[in-house]
């Protein structure tokens, strides 16, 4: 998934084109929720808009290579447009709803798109894409399935979230992406009706189990309008899943994660991702399993669960926090070993604790954004999985690591496109290689 990040500021001082008003003929659709067009021979990437539509558009960054515009007027409407399911998230509004302009089956068809592009230009692979629905989108229209938010204070203390590349704050009175249970613990905390410190960061957590959720005020966790400050004040929540596929079908797993911690926002999304996990890895009951990038352990109690006793699964994550997690939930797993690590330090044996992963049977990872990179790459193909399953967020950084996996002789043999991010440009994607 899509890691959090802050915007850089919307406009550089010296755009003296911003604010021009341009009409414009939409072209393809590009990587990052944009279209291209074209004004007197210069790149335009054109948001709110669709494919051959024609708008008036106005220009949001000036540049010498290429300029921002936001449509703000539809003057020849694509089929595929709809009422906004999100205005806020129109032009000049927050980012985080830039597609929710177009219908659902279109939004999957622009990511299959943006997905066979990119394994076209960086990878040299030509290959038809479909991006799948998770379950119980189109009955919701794509709305209601984020557990977790992240929200700002603005100066005058109502809480929202920031312009589109930009650090000025939309004051809200909702969040339609998400969940009911994150409704309700906004509504029971006053999230949208009181004043908060300017500038306060607020983060609401209902796991999609059930479980209790959490606010977290500028890191604090907060309980009934006011601050907890008790010792034993929880920051964490818990998470089930259940899967569905593989030795493991039926099975649910429960994992403790702290509630500013880095997990799948899409209620169906761990589930979803598990599933095609397992179901690409196959048997691997007695396998020895590389799980890279492993968080608080989505992967590695299943993987370990279907590899058995006879079988090992060696766990890496970065994050202190997300390993102390992820040994909670594989207490009772003695086939898991954890290494707290950078990835590419760990696998070179370079960290400070000199970890040894040793060979592998198969390897999965879920790297953030910016991707595994060649030396990752190049150390896992080093070890000779038989089967890599790589969970990507981003698909130029897909593309580009499948061509390095395909420099150490790892063929694409399957690709599973999903909408876990439906309104969104973001798409997650399951490659399989096979040695």
């Amino acid at each position: 998934m899509p890691r959090p990040h802050r915007s850089a500021p919307r406009l550089r001082p010296a755009d003296t084109e911003a604010g021009r008003e341009l009409e414009l003929v939409v072209g393809p659709v590009a990587h990052g929720g944009h279209c291209v067009a074209r004004h007197e021979g210069r790149v335009v990437f054109v948001r709110h808009a669709l494919p051959g539509e024609r708008v008036r558009a106005v220009v949001t960054e000036g540049g010498s290579r290429f300029w921002r515009a936001d449509a703000v007027e539809v003057l020849d409407a694509s089929p595929d447009r709809v009422a906004p399911a999100w205005p806020a998230a129109g032009p000049g509004g927050v980012g985080g709803g830039e597609l929710s302009h177009v219908a659902l089956p279109a939004q999957r068809r622009w990511k299959a798109a943006v997905l066979a592009e990119q394994l076209a230009r960086l990878a040299r692979l030509e290959r038809d894409v479909v991006v799948e629905a998770a379950p119980g989108d189109d009955e919701r229209g794509g709305l209601g399935y984020r557990t977790r938010i992240d929200l700002v204070a603005d100066g005058e203390g109502r809480a929202g979230m920031r312009r589109f590349r930009s650090h000025d704050v939309v004051p809200l009175d909702g969040m339609p992406l998400a969940t009911e249970a994150v409704g309700a613990l906004a509504e029971a905390e006053g999230v949208w009706s009181r004043r908060w410190r300017p500038g306060a960061e607020l983060e609401l957590v209902a796991p999609a189990g059930g479980g209790d959720p959490v606010l977290l005020v500028d890191g604090a966790p907060w309980h009934r309008g006011r601050a907890d400050t008790r010792p034993n004040a929880r920051r964490a929540v818990t998470e089930a899943v259940t899967v569905t596929a593989g030795a493991v079908a039926g099975q649910e797993f429960r994992y403790r994660v702290a509630a500013d911690g880095f997990w799948q926002v899409h209620r169906a999304a761990p589930a979803v991702l598990a599933d095609a996990v397992l179901a690409a890895v196959g048997d691997v009951s007695g396998a020895r399993i590389l799980d890279l990038y492993s968080g608080a352990g989505l992967f590695t109690l299943p993987l370990a669960v279907a590899a058995g006793e006879s079988g090992s699964v060696v766990a890496v994550e970065g994050d202190a926090r997300a390993v102390k997690d992820a040994r909670r939930n594989a207490h009772a797993l003695p086939q898991v070993t954890l290494h707290l690590g950078a990835v590419d330090r760990v696998l070179a044996g370079t960290d400070a604790a000199g970890a040894d992963v040793g060979g592998a049977d198969v390897v999965v990872l879920d790297p953030p954004r910016a991707g595994a990179g060649r030396a990752v790459v190049e150390a896992i193909a080093e070890r000779g999985p038989g089967t890599v399953v790589y969970v990507a967020c981003d698909p130029a950084a897909l593309a580009r690591d499948l061509a390095y996996f395909a420099d150490r002789g790892y063929e694409l043999d399957d690709l599973r496109g999903f909408d876990l991010f439906p309104h969104t440009h973001h798409v997650e994607a399951v490659a399989v290689l096979r040695r």
